[in-house]
């Protein structure tokens, strides 16, 4: 009996030829030929079920396909040749993202009906979605750092590449340090963060918070103004890579002073101050009026200084933490009785 087809798929493809169609029927082991119409296609014999045939070049429209054995030639079933448009793309948005792959894409052009395949630089996208003859969306696979140009095939061919057609692989960002590593909690340290692949960082978070201000200096620097917080956080820092690594950052709470004892003392350098308040064990700074003064950090509420020379009269004592400055207490400095 002669050989019988039942199925071809796909049932279409481009006028230049060289889609791979499978014919599905019965008593094919035998076959000598396959075609196209009358031209004689390429083919592999799978089994008496099933070949695989790659179509000849054709005109578009309708072909008859049958399959030729010693036993005769089989009924057809019919393959439509397309006279497709090589697809073109436009443009490619977002444009960059990490090397782990996972970014949706939107890919623009023309010509994407029946598209079979979208491409990062010969590597097939994770997945993808034709929305029309103008719109692809697709999620990048992993690559490497750099670009990678964007292709779609569809029976028409595949787009060549242009400018508009890339998609950049950043390497995440990763940080080394932060300096200074501690402020106020009221914010405003500037802190440098350096590290590497800090280019185009788009937010700069200090915890959940995003830095009130930020420079890009290079791909290895990055200075941030710190947003209020309190405790201890972790800074890090967000590229088309992705998230960096967090490194440390510690909010200190403002100083107080709720009292001097004594309040008053000579005009000499003699005079030593106990001051009590809280906040104060990160003392960096203690000044009677314009003047600093030495002094020791007995705990987080107490400070012993030694009241600096001075005139004769009131002058202001504040002190200076990683918390900030206190609001000022009043010592008075008194002048010896004269003889």
């Amino acid at each position: 009996m002669p050989p019988t087809l039942s199925a071809i798929s796909p049932s279409l493809g481009p006028t230049t030829g060289g889609t791979i169609v499978t014919l599905t029927g019965t008593g094919l082991t035998g076959a000598t030929s396959v075609r196209f119409g009358s031209t004689p296609a390429s083919f592999t014999v799978n089994s008496d079920t099933q070949i695989t045939v790659v179509s000849p070049v054709g005109s578009a429209g309708a072909v008859a396909v049958t399959v030729v054995s010693p036993a005769g030639t089989s009924k057809a079933v019919t393959f439509t040749y397309v006279a497709a448009a090589v697809p073109v793309v436009t443009a490619v948005a977002p444009s960059n993202g990490p090397t782990l792959g996972g970014t949706s894409v939107t890919i623009t052009g023309t010509g994407f009906t029946g598209a079979t395949a979208v491409r990062f630089a010969d590597v097939p996208a994770a997945s993808f979605s034709v929305n029309s003859a103008t719109q692809i969306t697709a999620v990048t696979p992993t690559g490497n750092p750099g670009g990678a140009a964007v292709t779609v095939t569809t029976p028409g061919g595949t787009s060549a590449v242009s400018a508009a057609a890339y998609f950049f692989y950043a390497a995440p960002p990763v940080l080394t340090d932060s300096a200074p590593a501690q402020g106020p909690a009221s914010g405003g340290t500037v802190v440098t963060l350096t590290g590497s692949s800090l280019l185009n960082a788009s937010v700069v978070r200090f915890g959940a918070t995003n830095a009130t201000s930020f420079t890009i200096v290079s791909s290895t620097q990055i200075t941030a103004t710190a947003p209020p917080g309190t405790g201890s956080t972790q800074i890090t820092v967000v590229t088309p890579g992705g998230t960096s690594n967090p490194v440390p950052f510690v909010y200190f709470p403002a100083p107080t002073l709720t009292g001097l004892a004594p309040v008053s003392g000579p005009t000499s350098a003699s005079a030593v101050v106990t001051l009590t308040g809280t906040n104060l064990a990160t003392a960096t700074k203690v000044t009677f009026g314009a003047t600093v003064s030495a002094f020791t950090v007995s705990s987080d509420t107490q400070i012993t200084a030694t009241a600096p020379a001075g005139p004769a009269g009131p002058v202001s004592v504040s002190v200076s933490t990683a918390g900030g400055s206190s609001a000022s207490l009043i010592y008075t400095r008194v002048a010896a009785p004269a003889i």
